[in-house]
């Protein structure tokens, strides 16, 4: 065999890639211990381990991890399931699980499935003979339905709880309340909540957050059900402005910009109406007296892939707890 280390895999005298077993022999260890060198190389002496691995170059061997997932009974493929795509706030969500799996050396796929009825166990069952694990975003179904949907394969929910169920959830409950408490202190007396779709877990969890908050101290008006859409916060306006809210908590950004935007109107000119928003959008649009709340999506994401990746290593027997991180909220320089 030559050496073409720089110029791809090593074709053998007898016209085929080379493979494990060839690079076991150039190194003289058993093919046993060439996987274990290229999969685990912390479990064999270094010098074993360099034999291996020059072998493995000078011979431009691949491994073949579908084929090592294969062996184990695995897919080497993890899903994300989101209930819609129109929502930018599953975005980062994705990017920070697919980071992760990428260090694990796994696939990640994206599939949308609201988890909303029965009906959809179907397609979701289908989707589990394919994949290794689960990362669920279901913020709408029915518990009954997420634990039927959940109990396939290893499972690790997204902002949202069910009992037995591994979950990291972003715990913007805390985050909305200190928000409705901070404006009170600020001597806001007419406060507005404008609240997420209609069955949202965690819609459920910022709504008895911001009435706790208010605790009588201020006039809370709760709106909606909204979808999370800029033309959700539209329609809102009217509902708003009648409610002689000066401070408003929307659910969603979506919701909390089209509402900004109706009253960037000229007849709205002049009116004291303090709306909360997210980092994001204070800072890319320069918002001024606007507290705003820091979700980090990527690292929320992230979490639950590494939560998922611990299920999958020991068989689905691994914790199954809540894990609720903090969700800072920033406020303006008082001057």
């Amino acid at each position: 065999m030559r050496d073409r280390t720089d110029r791809g895999p090593t074709v053998t005298a007898a016209g085929r890639l080379a493979t494990l077993a060839d690079v076991a022999i150039l190194a003289g260890v058993s093919k046993a211990t060439a996987s274990r060198v290229l999969s685990r190389p912390e479990l064999v002496s270094p010098d074993t381990a360099a034999r291996v691995l020059a072998a493995a170059r000078k011979l431009g061997f691949v491994p073949n991890r579908a084929a090592r997932q294969l062996a184990r009974g695995r897919s080497g493929v993890v899903a994300v399931v989101v209930p819609t795509l129109d929502n930018a706030f599953f975005t980062p969500i994705i990017a920070g699980a697919q980071a992760a799996a990428g260090r694990a050396d796994l696939q990640l796929t994206v599939a949308v499935h609201p988890l909303a009825e029965v009906g959809e166990l179907v397609a979701f069952e289908r989707l589990s003979h394919q994949v290794d694990g689960f990362i669920v975003v279901a913020p709408r179904g029915a518990d009954d339905v997420v634990r039927l949907a959940i109990g396939h394969k290893p499972t690790v929910l997204v902002d949202r709880e069910v009992t037995g169920a591994s979950s990291v959830v972003a715990d913007t409950a805390t985050a909305f309340g200190a928000l409705v408490s901070r404006f009170v202190e600020q001597g806001h007396e007419r406060i507005a909540y404008l609240g997420g779709p209609d069955g949202s877990w965690q819609n459920r969890q910022r709504t008895a957050a911001v009435v706790a908050a208010a605790g009588g101290l201020a006039e809370l008006t709760v709106l909606g059900p909204y979808p999370s859409t800029f033309e959700a916060g539209v329609r809102a306006s009217a509902d708003v402005l009648a409610s002689g809210a000066t401070a408003v908590v929307p659910y969603a950004t979506a919701i909390g910009l089209g509402l900004m935007y109706v009253l960037r109107g000229d007849e709205h000119r002049g009116r004291s109406l303090t709306v909360s928003s997210e980092r994001m959008v204070v800072d890319a649009l320069g918002l001024v007296g606007v507290p705003a709340i820091d979700v980090d999506g990527e690292h929320l994401g992230r979490v639950a892939a590494e939560r998922l990746i611990e299920a999958i290593a020991s068989g689905g027997d691994a914790e199954r707890s809540s894990l609720r991180l903090d969700v800072p909220v920033r406020w303006p320089v008082e001057p």
